[in-house]
Formats: structure tokens, C-alpha cells, sequence
């Protein structure tokens, strides 16, 4: 029993108490209660579902060139992930390499068979799923996809294409910056660096996006767009069968998705910061345009706890519980997860206790399905 809480629902907070039993919240009831253990007035909302990190990568590789022990870097991972208050996490793994820093063939199931097996041995505190984030431009993204055929953590697949004059870099003063400027290349070396992307985009992206997409449904994989910048990229999303749109980097195409159904997705980072690192649109500004569904963690695991509250702070149209359902269980939806990400009877008892009467918020205490793990 969890008692004087305040309960976030999805359309209201309450001031009442939580009973768990087998892992499952058996009642919500009103009022103070001398029964359970006191959460002295803490909010306590659903455990927070993430859709898209690429936070393991920096522990796998923390510096250029160095590999970490797989097994150390998913535990430092999951120990970061738990306590910024997330209990269901889609590990991203990138499948298509080249000289923008991807992974060798076999890499990343490497990294998947090492995230299931710590799973199995009681390791972990999350639970983890898959997120494989395809560089459709990238010649050998089929053969790394194909490592993962029969893995059924793949639960999420989102299709990507990073080359200059596509999606996120539609200007290049940005890639000049990412791929020039960060790697002091001449300008010759860049020109036959762009030419070379540019091609393989135009060889691949289109045969590449299709293939991945046709599998995707057959398995009951949700698939994820990403950067979408035109009316046309949303097109081609309604046509993958597209659930959830991945940063568009657009006003145009964000609003174009969510009035198609999709689910569109932004960073928490954002949000914390007012702005885009890579210089598109401010997740804020789509959030009072009513078309913001979906935060995600991206870099930073926190950022996924601290953005709804920032929200609720200073975005008129959106409560508390709406900004808190960005975390929960809109992306629990979106991956069709219909067991956590809200406070009801009968789901799992994934909740985070948190503190906080201003600023960044602490989280004082994790359970998933009823076990405290933080």
C-alpha cells in the first residue's frame, strides 16, 4: 500500500492511495490513508516508457575507438535508465555502417544477445527491448537488419536516411558542421565525402526503406520515421504504415503526422533546453501547437522525467497528466504495450514516486511490476 500520494491519472491527480498486489495495482482509492508506507504528498505516476535512446552507445563506446566490456556498459546503462524513473526501455541499435562511425557486422546482436542474456541473469532493472534505428542509405543495412530475423525483443524499427540534402540535413551549413568542420576534413575530401552519400542515398534509401517496412509488418513491428521534413516524407510514412514519427524536423510534416494518426516524437532534450541542437524546430513550439505526442529520453535519461514537468509549468494548454501521458502511456500505445503506462486496476505496477515542489525533480523511489528497483 502506497499512501497520501498524489496519483497522476491520465486526466486528473489525485490525493489517495495505491494498493499492489502479484504486481499489479489492485485499487486506487481517495483520501489520506495511516495505512502502507506514506509518500508524504510525492506524486507518483506510471513507470516511464522510453521509446528511443541512443544513451547505451555512450557506454559501449566512451571514447573514438574504444569498445567497453558489452555486459558492464548495459548495466551502467540500465542503472542511469531506472533511476531517471524509466521501467520499459527500447534499446537503439544501429544497423548500417560506414565511415560515419557505425559498427561492424555482428556488433550490435552482440550488443542485443548481451542486453537478453543480462536480462536472464537478473541483471537489469528495466525491462529492455529493441529499437533497431536502420540507415536505409547504408549498402549492408539488409545484411545487419537480417541479424536480427527471429529476435522477438525487436519491437520498434525506424527508418532513417542522415545523408546532405535529406530530411535533417536539407541545408548543409549543419552537415558542414557534423561531417567537415568536427572531423577537419579539406574541402576536397568532404566534396568526394558528400558525393559518395549522396549517391548511396540515391542508390538505397528508396528499395531499402521498402524492404525493411514489408518485413516490419509481416512480424507486428511498429515502424518509426524519422526527420521527416516535407509533405512528401509523410506520404511515404502512411505508405510504410507508419505509427510514429520520429523528430520531423518540420512544422508542415509534424502537423501533417499527427493529424494522419501517427504519434509524433520529440526530445525531452529539447524541451529542457528551449531548442533543437541541430538547429530544426523547437519540440515546445509543437507542443502549443497541440500536435507534440511523444517525448523520448534521446541523450539524456532525466530529461525524460524533467520535460513534463517543464511542460505543465509553462505551456498553458497542457496539465500535468497530459504532459506526464508524453512519457507513459502514449509511447506504450504507440508500440502497443496496452499493459503499463497508466495508473489503473489490473495493469502492472510499474510507478515512480517523485519529489517535487520546483525545478528539476527527484526521483525518490522505482517499482516495476511491484518490485521496488530504485
Amino acid at each position: 500500500m502506497f499512501s497520501n500520494a498524489r496519483i497522476v491519472l491520465e486526466d486528473d491527480v489525485l490525493a489517495g492511495s495505491i494498493l499492489i498486489r502479484d504486481g499489479k495495482i489492485a485499487d486506487i482509492s481517495e483520501g489520506n490513508s495511516v495505512a502502507g508506507e506514506d509518500f508524504e504528498g510525492d506524486f507518483i505516476i506510471p513507470g516511464l516508457v522510453e521509446l528511443h535512446t541512443d544513451h547505451l552507445e555512450g557506454h559501449y563506446q566512451p571514447r573514438p575507438g574504444i569498445r567497453w566490456n558489452k555486459t558492464a556498459a548495459v548495466q551502467a546503462h540500465d542503472a542511469q535508465i531506472v533511476t531517471s524513473g524509466i521501467t520499459t526501455v527500447f534499446d537503439c541499435l544501429r544497423m548500417g555502417a560506414d565511415e560515419d562511425g557505425g559498427f561492424e557486422h555482428g556488433e550490435m546482436r552482440e550488443m542485443a544477445d548481451a542486453i537478453q542474456s543480462a536480462e536472464k541473469e537478473g541483471r537489469l532493472r528495466a525491462e529492455h527491448l529493441l529499437h533497431l534505428r536502420c540507415e536505409v542509405s547504408a549498402d549492408n543495412v539488409l545484411e545487419h537488419f537480417a541479424d536480427f530475423e527471429n529476435d522477438p525483443h525487436v519491437r520498434l524499427v525506424s527508418l532513417m536516411d542522415h545523408a546532405p540534402g535529406q530530411r535533417q540535413f536539407q541545408t548543409m551549413d549543419q552537415y558542414i558542421f557534423y561531417y567537415q568542420k568536427k572531423r577537419g576534413l579539406s574541402d576536397e575530401v568532404f566534396a568526394r565525402f558528400v558525393a559518395k552519400r549522396q549517391a548511396e542515398s540515391a542508390r538505397n534509401s528508396t528499395p531499402h526503406r521498402n524492404a525493411i517496412a514489408k518485413v516490419c509488418a509481416e512480424r507486428g513491428i511498429t515502424v518509426a520515421s524519422h526527420d521527416d521534413a516535407t509533405l512528401a516524407h509523410v506520404d511515404e510514412a502512411i505508405d510504410n504504415g507508419v505509427r510514429l514519427a520520429e523528430f520531423p524536423t518540420s512544422f508542415d510534416a509534424a502537423r501533417a503526422s499527427h493529424e494522419h494518426g501517427m504519434s509524433v516524437l520529440m526530445g525531452a532534450p529539447n524541451i529542457v533546453r528551449g531548442k533543437s541542437h541541430s538547429g530544426n524546430i523547437a519540440a515546445r513550439e509543437l507542443a502549443e501547437m497541440g500536435v507534440l505526442d511523444v517525448l523520448s529520453s534521446d541523450y539524456v535519461p532525466l530529461s525524460l522525467l524533467h520535460a513534463p514537468f517543464i511542460l505543465a509549468d509553462e505551456v498553458e494548454s497542457i496539465t500535468l497528466p497530459k504532459a506526464i501521458a508524453m512519457v507513459t502511456s502514449t509511447p506504450a500505445r504507440t508500440v502497443s504495450l496496452d499493459d503499463r503506462g497508466r495508473i489503473a486496476t489490473g495493469l502492472r505496477a510499474d510507478l515512480v514516486r517523485v519529489h517535487r515542489s520546483h525545478g528539476v525533480p527527484v526521483t525518490r523511489s522505482v517499482w516495476r511490476q511491484g518490485r521496488r528497483v530504485a
